[in-house]
């Protein structure tokens, strides 16, 4: 089991990883906004649980066992972010947010929120309720007199009419 902060690690030489080809204490450091003797620390954690690989004074790699738990990290921050990106939270604010609940959500609920995305992507047009939503959004008030389908207060769907 890892913990969040580990996690943070994790995903961060992924990152690095992948965009330099390689990630040496100053490169996190930086990129978590910490001092080098607590990236240093952490790497002998990382290291003793046998997800990276670290040479002192050299560069850390992930093991595959660190490379699989970094990957569900980064899958998860992704789903997460793309979920508060659809209901209008700002770019920044969901990047924030997605590294904070990554950690904590359950299984369950990610699974639904990637249903949910992928639903909502699949449909053919932007169904009524998207588009009303943000309006909503942007306005406050609410018209759902051009859906096909409206709620009556009990939160039952009914037909609305449409002549």
């Amino acid at each position: 089991m890892t913990t969040s902060r580990e996690e943070d690690y994790l995903e961060a030489i992924i990152h690095l990883v992948d965009r330099k080809g390689y990630a040496r204490v100053g490169d996190l450091s930086r990129a978590l906004n910490c001092s080098a003797a607590t990236v240093t620390e952490m790497f002998g954690r990382l290291s003793e649980k046998g997800l990276v690989n670290y040479e002192k004074y050299g560069g850390v790699t992930l093991t595959s066992e660190g490379r699989t738990i970094g990957d569900e990290i980064i899958r998860r921050h992704n789903i997460i972010k793309g979920f508060l990106m659809f209901l209008g939270v700002d770019e920044d604010v969901a990047e924030a947010d997605a590294c904070m609940i990554e950690h904590s959500v359950r299984p369950m609920t990610l699974e639904r929120l990637e249903g949910f995305i992928d639903f909502v992507k699949k449909c053919p047009e932007d169904p009524c309720w998207i588009t009303k939503y943000r309006e909503f959004l942007e306005t406050g008030a609410v018209d759902l007199k051009d859906c096909v389908l409206a709620r009556k207060e009990d939160g039952t769907a009914e037909r609305s009419d449409t002549s």
